[in-house]
């Protein structure tokens, strides 16, 4: 009997130790980096498993379907009005956008693309402004409220350029997101040049994730305005400070085109970072509060309480000022 219960009490010490490794193990985070659309992405997970190659194939069919940049990918054969069905992704991106302009009455339209490039902003750098007769032909052929999918088909006027790169990276976040939530990975923070989203908390430092926000700065350098804490949420910013035009006057004119105009926005807003249920709506709202300015960003965002927001603007001092609005974390 005494030898029975040493054996079981050895047992026991066995499979505590053989539990407290298991634990001790799932409290490692995995971490990958590496480059994707014109920038890097990082990606920190709760999991002993390297998902590198299913990261890299995921970016991979997201860049073939809406990549501007690549000659044969779905959305540049569309612009070469060829005939061609689209895939899930862009139909998903397709959707969402359709909803955001809507609600933002065109100020984000995925049609603006080919002024984009006019200014030298966009992906085709051969393209440059000659005159304001170049904007105004262009300009004919904007409106997305004119593009209709019907049965993943795109139906649109021969002239008009699509592209998605204003809400595409967002998108790819949510795509590793969502990847890791079917793998039933709850504990995740994944971020793809600025644009994040959050899951659960750090469980390697047994914090809730932290993230910083970017101060606007001109000289190229980096650092942190203030950081603040995510969960269970996307965030996408928005600046201005980075890509810009300057007039003979000093003014600068932000890379984010008025679709109204065809022409840069003069803006006095130098950063936006939304928050919002996912990474891709935010990324989209961020870029439509840029062009939209302060006061119609404060009034829409009085009834849209499910998008939270944090605006960085110049003064009439020249100095900077913040604004918080829809309880914006503070910290």
């Amino acid at each position: 009997m005494k030898q029975f219960t040493f054996v079981l009490m050895l047992f026991v010490l066995f499979s505590c130790k053989e539990e407290t490794k298991q634990i001790q193990s799932t409290l490692e985070n995995t971490k990958v980096s590496g480059p994707v659309f014109g920038t890097s992405f990082s990606v920190i997970y709760n999991s002993e498993i390297n998902y590198t190659k299913e990261f890299d194939s995921l970016f991979a069919v997201v860049n073939q379907s809406m990549s501007t940049y690549i000659p044969d990918s779905d959305i540049s054969k569309l612009n070469r009005n060829e005939t061609i069905v689209m895939d899930k992704h862009f139909v998903k991106v397709f959707s969402a956008s359709k909803k955001i302009y809507k609600a933002t009455e065109g100020a984000f339209d995925p049609t603006i693309g080919d002024v984009v490039n006019a200014w030298s902003f966009g992906a085709d750098k051969n393209k440059f402004l000659t005159d304001s007769t170049t904007i105004e032909n262009l300009m004919r052929f904007v409106g997305f409220d004119r593009v209709m999918m019907i049965d993943n088909n795109v139906n649109k006027q021969p002239q008009t350029y699509i592209e998605f790169n204003a809400i595409a990276k967002g998108y790819g976040v949510d795509v590793i997101a969502d990847f890791l939530k079917h793998k039933n990975i709850t504990n995740y923070l994944v971020e793809i040049g600025g644009e994040i989203r959050a899951s659960g908390r750090n469980v390697e430092k047994e914090t809730p994730w932290r993230v910083g926000l970017d101060e606007p700065r001109f000289d190229g350098e980096q650092s942190v305005l203030k950081g603040i804490t995510l969960s269970n949420v996307g965030m996408a910013t928005s600046g201005t400070y980075r890509k810009f035009k300057t007039d003979d006057n000093g003014n600068r004119y932000a890379h984010i085109i008025n679709t109204k105009t065809g022409y840069p926005t003069k803006t006095n807003i130098l950063s936006v970072s939304v928050i919002a249920k996912d990474c891709m709506t935010a990324d989209g709202y961020a870029t439509a509060f840029q062009a939209m300015g302060i006061e119609k960003v404060t009034e829409f965002l009085k009834s849209h309480p499910e998008l939270k927001a944090f605006l960085v603007f110049e003064n009439d001092k020249q100095e900077f000022e913040t604004l918080s609005i829809n309880n914006f974390p503070e910290q």
